[in-house]
């Protein structure tokens, strides 16, 4: 479970400095960049959940 954490860790760390240091200039591709890095953050979630659920389960 501490390796998932460490990778939650690193994407959240991604998405904000992307929305600090390296946004794009173009309004609509930096709209789909960041719908698309949330979507990997929230799928992520879910795993992990899931995956704590199924470790409580045994």
């Amino acid at each position: 479970m501490k390796l998932q954490l460490i990778i939650f860790a690193i994407l959240i760390a991604g998405f904000i400095i992307y929305n600090f240091f390296l946004q794009s200039q173009d309004d609509r591709t930096n709209t789909v960049i960041n719908i698309i890095f949330a979507s990997l953050l929230f799928g992520y979630i879910s795993f992990m959940s899931y995956s704590l659920l199924k470790k409580m389960k045994k």
